[in-house]
């Protein structure tokens, strides 16, 4: 029998594993502003999001709208300095139209600074109570999202953590999760093996194009996916680092090819193509890991796996994050912000198999409600930025 535990029942029938309050500012020039107004709720999931641009961009847009009714998320306030270019009417009506408390406060037009973060404050205690109502029901693993990435990765990434957190993928597959994973930038070399695991052929052919559009992506900008930390940890080519990365996939069929914003249909393996389509306009496609968590928090992950090796710290806004630590030595020094030691399997303490076990369940204490180190100290890194993408076909989610 499926193991159950009680989700947020939202209007659309999916389940949230949080109620956040998220506080969200529409350009850089209210960040300050929307910051003060969280700041009044250290004690409250009352979580800040937002984005720095003053122009417009419809990736954007479709990503905030996204994250503003994902599951994890009971209540949104957007806070608009009132000259930027972000559509904050269809913000707003975005959120309103499944039933979530929000509300939309104009600097220019509520008496600044310190009227704004007041009259802010007061719509989040209000939001507070309202979101504490929330209909519980009972929530399978079948439908949860989850979503993996790496980052400060060194020579141990691709033989434990990775590893291991492929093996936690293929066990909550099998129980009817759908997972994502991720990198396309840092999957080149691997698209011909990715393509013998998809579900049909023309899912196979998608999946080798976006790979392929990758290392033109990167090419172009004339540097690719691969940091001097990577390489001061043993690290010696993006062919070596793709193939570490590529394992955190497991082993089950991939059964579609998705973009930031796309929400997968069913449970499931999916890659998300992560770089932009077209011309090389906005810079390197993810500036930072918490770029790419935005997007599968976007892509309806409730929680993300991040596996790290030379050590990370961040946790994220909305959903939270499962730390994966593959070295043994940076667990040591960094046990206060880890939540795996996947570095038991370098000491051969621990086999694969046994710390994938280890991080499936603990996927399914964090539904419960389960603090992540990362949400116990306080994090909640966020950033959005520019980007833009063309719609996914038919041949990337196949029926069959």
């Amino acid at each position: 029998m499926t193991e159950k535990f009680q989700g947020y029942l939202r209007s659309d029938g999916r389940k949230g594993i949080r109620n956040t309050v998220v506080v969200a500012y529409l350009v850089e020039c209210a960040h300050f502003v929307a910051s003060k107004i969280v700041a009044g709720f250290d004690d409250e999931d009352v979580q800040l999001i937002g984005f720095p641009g003053c122009f417009p961009n419809e990736y954007a847009a479709r990503v905030m709208g996204q994250l503003c009714t994902h599951p994890n998320v009971g209540a949104v306030l957007f806070v608009s300095l009132g000259c930027e270019s972000f559509d904050k009417v269809r913000a707003k009506g975005t959120v309103a139209s499944t039933g979530r408390p929000v509300e939309t406060l104009v600097i220019q037009r509520s008496g600044g600074t310190a009227k704004t973060v007041e009259t802010g404050r007061a719509w989040v205690r209000s939001a507070l109570d309202e979101v504490a109502k929330v209909e519980r029901a009972p929530m399978g693993i079948d439908e949860l999202i989850i979503g993996t990435i790496c980052g400060g990765s060194d020579g141990t990434s691709g033989i434990s953590g990775n590893p291991a957190a492929g093996k936690a993928f293929d066990l909550l597959i099998a129980e009817g999760a759908a997972c994502i994973f991720e990198e396309t930038g840092e999957l080149i070399s691997c698209e011909d093996i990715m393509a013998e695991r998809a579900k049909t052929p023309e899912l196979g052919e998608e999946l080798r194009a976006a790979v392929q559009k990758a290392e033109r992506y990167y090419a172009t900008l004339g540097y690719g996916s691969f940091a001097a930390g990577n390489a001061a940890g043993g690290l010696s080519t993006i062919e070596e680092k793709s193939l570490g990365a590529y394992v955190k996939s497991g082993d089950s069929q991939i059964s579609g090819l998705i973009k930031p914003g796309d929400v997968p249909p069913r449970g499931g393996l999916y890659l998300m193509d992560v770089v932009p389509d077209g011309e090389v306009r906005f810079g390197f496609p993810n500036i930072s890991d918490n770029a790419e968590i935005v997007e599968m928090i976007a892509s309806g992950a409730h929680m993300t796996l991040f596996v790290t090796g030379r050590g990370s710290v961040v946790g994220s806004a909305i959903s939270p994050v499962i730390k994966i630590c593959a070295n043994p030595d940076t667990y040591r020094a960094l046990e206060g912000d880890m939540d795996v030691n996947a570095g038991d399997i370098i000491e051969g303490k621990r086999s694969i198999a046994e710390v994938g076990q280890e991080i499936r369940d603990l996927v399914v204490n964090v539904a419960k409600g389960a603090q992540t180190k990362s949400e116990a100290l306080g994090h909640r890194e966020f950033i959005l930025t520019y980007k833009s993408f063309d719609p996914i076909g038919p041949s990337c989610l196949p029926a069959v």
